[in-house]
């Protein structure tokens, strides 16, 4: 188990719940644009944010931001640790600093404003498109470097656009430090590409228990990577307090429109907070076994009829057209039985 740091009031590492992370591409100079960003992303379940701060003008509108926004801050700086000693003296939860085009002296004097800031939080993220050599041993020395000055309050990543690379990078950073990790497979691609090779770098470090918090690096809009993280935490049974959708994948036997249902019960849940198990079935052949196990099933019983069952129970047969608010409308009943 790795050791427990604080970002902000969230806590990450030491057996914490893995952190879904994603990054603002508004100009943060504008803050507007960039709360609105936060905001949306936070409501969609992501539990601490990075935004670019390049400029002065960046550095000056994170105050607001911090005030107007409610999950932990992370300034991203590059090259000028100046931006970084602004950022802290502008109550930022993290700064993320990348070795591979700070020198020694300027990390030294990023760690040295953190410590005056009591409580600000340090990333050390190595890319491998930043700087030449292993990129674990630059991380392992980083560390050392923070380690000597007396600060720990901080995490590592060590990313990769290349899936294989990464993964053999974390195995080896995770045998060397016990500081919280922060994975993911960087510049991953678009939203097709760069789902699967995420899917398959952060899912195979998190099933070898190693990660404390993830972003999935998408060019494509910010909520798809929240949305892809936690469903790589679903997947991997890392994430619990959610909605877990199960659908088959039809066939000739089909009878309701599996893919429209399982589709928009998909968007809808998406950042529920509940732990309920929906199954979507085009007919009997695995449909009744899968509703009984389910807080929530429907199957395909005859030609665009279908039957719901609510945990283990048959609950209606309805029209193909009705299944949806039908579900929408139990799962509003559990909630509030729940409440109670």
């Amino acid at each position: 188990m790795t050791k427990q740091i604080t970002v902000g009031k969230l806590k990450i590492g030491g057996g914490a719940p893995i952190a879904v992370q994603t990054m603002t591409n508004t100009d943060t100079a504008n803050v507007d644009a960039t709360v609105g960003q936060v905001r949306v992303a936070a409501g969609a379940g992501c539990d601490l944010i990075r935004v670019s701060c390049p400029t002065r003008e960046s550095t000056r509108a994170l105050k607001e931001i911090i005030q107007q926004t409610t999950i932990p801050i992370v300034a991203d700086i590059h090259f000028n640790c100046k931006r970084a000693i602004e950022a802290i003296e502008a109550g930022v939860h993290c700064i993320r600093i990348n070795p591979g085009n700070l020198s020694q002296a300027a990390v030294v004097d990023i760690v040295k404003a953190a410590f005056q800031a009591n409580g600000t939080a340090i990333r050390i993220g190595v890319n491998a498109g930043s700087l030449d050599g292993d990129i674990v041993e630059r991380a392992v020395e980083n560390c050392k470097l923070l380690e000597d000055m007396g600060f720990f309050n901080f995490k590592v990543s060590v990313k990769s656009s290349d899936v294989r690379t990464t993964i053999d990078a974390y195995r080896r950073l995770s045998r060397r430090i016990d500081y919280p990790l922060h994975v993911g497979v960087t510049e991953s691609g678009t939203s097709f590409s760069g789902t699967i090779k995420s899917a398959i770098g952060i899912g195979s470090l998190l099933a070898d228990g190693i990660g404390d918090t993830i972003r999935v690096s998408l060019a494509a809009n910010i909520l798809e990577e929240v949305r892809v993280g936690r469903q790589i935490l679903k997947s991997v049974g890392l994430l619990k307090n959610c909605v877990n959708i199960v659908a088959c994948p039809t066939c000739a036997r089909t009878t309701i429109d599996v893919i429209g249902i399982a589709s928009e019960l998909e968007d809808y849940c998406a950042s529920m907070a509940e732990p309920l198990k929906i199954s979507v079935l085009g007919c009997v052949v695995n449909g009744i076994g899968e509703a009984k196990n389910s807080d929530i099933g429907v199957f395909g019983f005859r030609r665009d009829v279908a039957k719901i069952y609510v945990r283990g129970t048959e609950y209606a047969e309805v029209g193909n057209s009705e299944i949806v608010l039908a579900i929408k409308e139990i799962i509003s009943s559990l909630k509030r039985t729940a409440a109670n």
